[in-house]
């Protein structure tokens, strides 16, 4: 399957277009010294009462409320500075096409002498600059050192510099290949695929590419590794917007893998403030609370935090209707979970021999 023409920009199509970004917000600061002002950030407010769930986008967004962080505050002036220091570095980063981890971020902080007092609180102003920039992290060449995986007949090609124009097929590797930003900004060239799948752990994906689930079903394979870093999310996205592919999505059967499923279709409330990380179109097929007693799976109880996590997830929008929120009460109701590895219980191949078809079929008619 050749590639729909891309919905995103080439990565030097991206990197002018950030650069520029940044430009303009450097100049901002300039023009209001330049004037006599104390320069400032309007960052949108990410509290909860401004974070609001779409349905048209169905996803969560930012409202309207933004917060003013300025020099002339005393109380904001450490913040501010912190801001200013990390819009500075983004920009390096991006004009010189060097990328750098959250860890290596802080680290740096202390080369120029801007304070932070742990990771979180940098991590956390690396949020409000996607925030005032509407732009991910990842676009500022900034990464998180977790990786997932993804395996099935797929050719990129690479646009990172220094391997522009190499091409792989994903194929080619039995253990699969880290969704690092070197992949997740490839050129999506070819595929025989047909859908996505999209498995939570990583020893259920492996088993998958022992099972050659790649031609069985015209699949490409992604491990999650639990909650989906963004970077994967974002692969996902570009596999169902640029080649067309439906996205399906197994997890354990719990509240927690219902909702990491959640998250791939609709987003979370911490990156409200981004739009390019849901694929709303995904199918969650499982593992669901009525398929633990349908299929007999060996449970464990649920813990009080389990039974916590359900009461606060029926207060979510996203979980007032159909299959989601009846799994829910369900999960409630029994207060047993299972995880996807209890199928083993029938053998090391039922997974892929009856629940995956019958579910995959299932899809068809959701």
């Amino acid at each position: 399957m050749k590639p729909k023409k891309s919905l995103t920009k080439t990565s030097e199509e991206k990197r002018k277009f950030l650069a520029q970004i940044l430009k303009n917000t450097g100049t901002k600061i300039y023009d209001e010294l330049d004037n006599g002002q104390f320069p400032k950030f309007s960052v949108p407010s990410r509290s909860v009462s401004n974070i609001v769930y779409d349905k048209k986008l169905r996803q969560y967004i930012l409202g309207t409320n933004v917060s003013v962080r300025s020099s002339r505050n005393m109380s904001q002036l450490r913040s501010f500075t912190q801001l200013m220091w990390l819009a500075f570095f983004a920009n390096r980063l991006v004009n010189e096409k060097k990328s750098s981890t959250l860890r290596d971020i802080y680290y740096s902080s202390q080369a120029f002498e801007v304070d932070f007092e742990d990771q979180p609180e940098s991590d956390n102003i690396i949020v409000d600059l996607e925030a005032v920039l509407t732009r991910p992290r990842e676009d500022l060449h900034i990464f998180p050192e977790e990786r997932s995986s993804v395996f099935g007949d797929l050719t990129i090609e690479y646009t990172v510099p220094g391997y522009e124009g190499r091409r792989s097929n994903l194929s080619d590797h039995p253990d699969g290949y880290l969704i690092g930003p070197s992949l997740s900004s490839a050129e999506l060239v070819d595929t025989s695929a047909e859908l996505v799948i999209a498995v939570e752990k990583g020893g259920l994906f492996t088993r998958f590419v022992e099972e050659k689930v790649h031609k069985k079903f015209k699949a490409i394979i992604v491990d999650t590794a639990g909650q989906a870093p963004r970077s994967t999310r974002f692969l996902l996205k570009r596999l169902h917007d640029e080649l067309g592919l439906p996205v399906v999505i197994l997890t354990d059967g719990d509240v927690y893998g219902e909702h990491i499923a959640m998250v791939i279709k609709s987003g979370s409330a911490n990156a409200a403030h981004l739009r390019e990380l849901t694929v709303p179109d995904a199918l969650w097929l499982g593992v669901w609370a009525t398929d633990i007693e349908k299929y007999k799976l060996p449970t464990i109880p649920m813990t009080e935090t389990d039974i916590k996590r359900i009461s606060d997830l029926q207060k979510d929008p996203r979980y007032q209707e159909g299959n989601w929120k009846k799994q829910l009460e369900v999960f409630k109701k029994i207060k047993r979970k299972a995880e996807l590895e209890a199928f083993s219980k029938y053998g090391l191949t039922n997974i892929t021999d009856k629940y995956l078809p019958e579910k995959l079929e299932l899809a068809k008619s959701l």
